[in-house]
């Protein structure tokens, strides 16, 4: 298939480098880069902590699903970091794969989970998913997305022991020679 993407989609688990892969990869572009989080963050007004504490995971996935529907339909070029669980709003990811690159950047499970562990930012951007510990929720909620995943991403890169600028590079490769 030959590149017919003017939108790039970063998916993937949690902590496997999309926003900072996909900065550096609009930078590289030349194009504008956009956080799905951050997002849904400044539409709402608060945290997404917050908004799971008011509305619950289901309204923070209907936030999230609207957003995506309404750049899946925008007509500008742009990298889009997506939140871990974007690929569960399947009619969305569909329509992105028809008009865009979907990227899924991974990395082991112990890896995602020491960046989990190791970033301050967690408590307040990644609120817990289930009432498991860490490690026990990556390996439940990796599995259960992982075929999701695999189902919609045209590119796969693995950003263990890799630089952002490493990742964005073999990512604008993959993508000059078709994927």
């Amino acid at each position: 298939m030959k590149n017919k993407a003017n939108k790039i989609l970063l998916i993937g688990y949690r902590a496997t480098g999309k926003t900072a892969v996909g900065r550096e990869l609009a930078r590289m572009l030349g194009c504008p880069f956009r956080d799905l989080d951050q997002l849904i963050e400044q539409e709402a007004g608060k945290s997404i902590a917050k908004i799971v504490e008011e509305k619950g995971w289901n309204g923070f996935r209907e936030m999230e699903r609207d957003l995506l529907e309404k750049m899946a339909e925008s007509p500008k070029k742009f990298v889009l970091a997506c939140g871990g669980g974007s690929v569960l709003h399947k009619d969305q990811m569909e329509l992105f794969s028809k008009k865009a690159a979907i990227v899924w950047l991974k990395a082991p499970l112990e890896v995602m989970l020491k960046r989990l562990l190791s970033d301050v930012n967690t408590p307040r951007s990644r609120p817990s998913l289930t009432d498991k510990d860490a490690k026990e929720e990556i390996e439940q909620v990796y599995s259960e997305r992982k075929p999701l995943y695999e189902r919609f991403a045209h590119i796969i890169v693995d950003t263990e022991d890799k630089s952002p600028f490493q990742i964005a590079q073999e990512i604008s490769e993959a993508l000059k020679y078709g994927w």
